[in-house]
């Protein structure tokens, strides 16, 4: 992943931002009844990204994956329409309680531009509802040069989202997040449709973490850094999201991406032992055994 890369990233100040006065307000509002969902995936699975993760022995790239992880942040969807009958496919080679986080697809958001796009909407969605009950919620991430100069074509394609149908908004020009004429608007316009805010926390751009939730469901896109801060970089999301925890958050989502995926299986062991050990959860922890895994699935 090449967006938001630096070449010195000690530089870098990673601290995150203080939490928007609505995250906490939202998230006491919640209702929710026991510990929160987590989900914690990388965004490919095939053995020529994930160079190093595969022993020779495993046959099934998805297979082997869904041993050691229980979600997939999708990016494949992005660039091509699949039909459900490849979703279901790929459903019935993981587990249960597995999960898929499909892109919407670039003719969307980047080629029609969320223009006269309906067409194109619900073919994409028929196809990913193949994935059912391992559907977990699909994210849209909009073209950096899209700001909110485009506002009746977000606003009137939201309008016509499928109902029913979980979505998440990455933004990557800068003044839906930090221009207050707008920001503010944009984070009430997906309250009022119960969509959630995609969090990307990539070097290069510490514009775009926010800490502003839309709804009780944390979705974190983490670009590696290519340098030990990242496990600091880690430590400082895990307090960050045990808070957001305490005060009612319902789903947490964390995808782990880096350019060639090399380390994205350690980076995420690091997180899910920590989620497993101090928080109490039982996720698989990637670089197990194959059998050690069976017991953790969910």
């Amino acid at each position: 992943m090449q967006f938001g890369k630096v070449e010195r990233p000690e530089l870098v100040n990673f601290t995150l931002p203080d939490d928007h006065e609505e995250t906490k307000i939202i998230l006491n509002e919640s209702g929710r009844l026991g510990r929160p969902e987590v989900y914690v995936g990388c965004s490919k699975w095939t053995r020529a990204d994930l160079k190093g993760f595969y022993p020779k022995s495993a046959k099934d790239e998805l297979a082997y994956y869904a041993t050691q992880f229980n979600s997939i942040e999708l990016n494949a969807s992005f660039y091509t329409m699949y039909k459900s009958d490849q979703y279901r496919a790929w459903k019935d080679k993981t587990p249960k309680g597995f999960k898929f986080f499909p892109k919407v697809n670039q003719m969307i958001s980047h080629i029609k531009r969320l223009r006269n796009a309906g067409r194109f909407t619900e073919e994409m969605v028929q196809g990913m509802l193949g994935l059912e009950e391992k559907l977990g919620m699909i994210f849209m991430q909009l073209h950096e040069n899209i700001g909110p100069k485009d506002w009746d074509w977000l606003e009137g394609y939201l309008d016509h989202w499928p109902q029913g149908v979980p979505l998440a908004v990455e933004v990557r020009h800068t003044d839906w997040l930090n221009d207050e004429e707008f920001s503010e608007r944009y984070y009430d316009l997906l309250e009022d449709r119960n969509l959630a805010t995609v969090i990307t926390d990539t070097p290069g751009r510490r514009d775009l973490v926010h800490m502003r939730l839309t709804t009780p469901t944390v979705f974190v896109r983490f670009d590696s850094a290519y340098h030990d801060c990242d496990y600091d970089r880690l430590d400082d999301w895990f307090e960050r999201l045990q808070t957001w925890t305490h005060w009612g958050v319902n789903h947490i989502y964390f995808f782990i991406h880096q350019n060639l995926e090399e380390d994205s299986a350690l980076l995420s062991e690091y997180f899910v032992k920590r989620l497993n050990e101090e928080l109490g959860y039982q996720l698989p922890v990637p670089g197990r055994p194959r059998q050690e895994q069976q017991a953790t699935l969910f």
